[in-house]
């Protein structure tokens, strides 16, 4: 049975990413592995419902239809609005890059990022997708992922930079005191210059996000940074309790 419309919507929806965010009919028709005769009237219905946009110079990028209907989401709605003050008083304390971010699969999804033009540069986008075994808040999540997920995670360690950890035992070595220790650390593992420090966000006794903070060095503020990190983490944690969260 072949692809229905649904499945071939979606496809070239999916087509788009953090790399890709606006795309050709002809790019979309490649990403998406569909022919481009099926893209051409798939982009005209989705186009006309709001999903697309088409630019002036013709390429296509996901519309505002989307973008009202991401508002809805749990993620968005409920974790984002009880974050929100807590973010703004760290990076006001810190003036360092601040991250909240959730497991999406295999990879970390970036829901929220505050940074100033003294900040570290990162490469983490609102939205973007990035390695769970490279990044402070994705060694978090890890940590406390189900079973398969980390199977599967330790069976693809892409080395990103020189100090990307890339030996499953190495690696859970660092889960395991991610655990005990109740924040991970990472030192320029996926991108030369940024060292970040993470912790788990709690809703009840369920890991649901995790908070970090992207800095030069880690080690002269660690303590510091992990204190400022875990109270702003239990400060989210009790707020999700009285707004939507699922």
């Amino acid at each position: 049975m072949g692809a229905s419309v649904t499945s071939r919507a979606l496809a070239i929806l999916g087509a788009f990413d953090g790399e890709n965010r606006a795309l050709s009919l002809t790019d979309l028709a490649r990403r998406a592995g569909l022919p481009l005769a099926t893209t051409h009237r798939l982009v005209g219905e989705l186009h006309r419902w709001g999903a697309l946009a088409r630019e002036p110079g013709g390429d296509y990028v996901i519309g505002r239809r989307i973008w009202q209907l991401g508002l809805l989401a749990p993620v968005q709605s409920g974790l984002r609005q009880a974050a929100s003050p807590f973010l703004h008083d760290l990076y006001g304390t810190t003036l360092a890059t601040v991250h909240l971010a959730v497991r999406e699969g295999l990879e970390v999804l970036y829901v929220e990022r505050l940074a100033g033009h003294v900040s570290v540069p990162v490469v983490s986008r609102v939205g973007s997708r990035l390695p769970m075994h490279a990044t402070g808040v994705g060694k978090v999540l890890l940590a406390y992922a189900p079973d398969d997920i980390t199977t599967d995670v330790l069976k693809s360690l892409t080395r990103i930079t020189a100090y990307t950890i890339t030996q499953p035992a190495r690696l859970l070595d660092q889960l395991k005191r991610v655990r005990a220790e109740g924040y991970a650390t990472t030192g320029e593992e996926m991108s030369l210059g940024a060292c970040s420090v993470a912790v788990p966000v709690r809703h009840g006794d369920t890991v649901v996000a995790a908070l970090g903070i992207v800095v030069p060095d880690l080690r002269r503020q660690l303590p510091r940074l992990v204190s400022a990190l875990q109270v702003a983490a239990h400060g989210i944690g009790r707020t999700l309790a009285s707004v939507q969260w699922k």
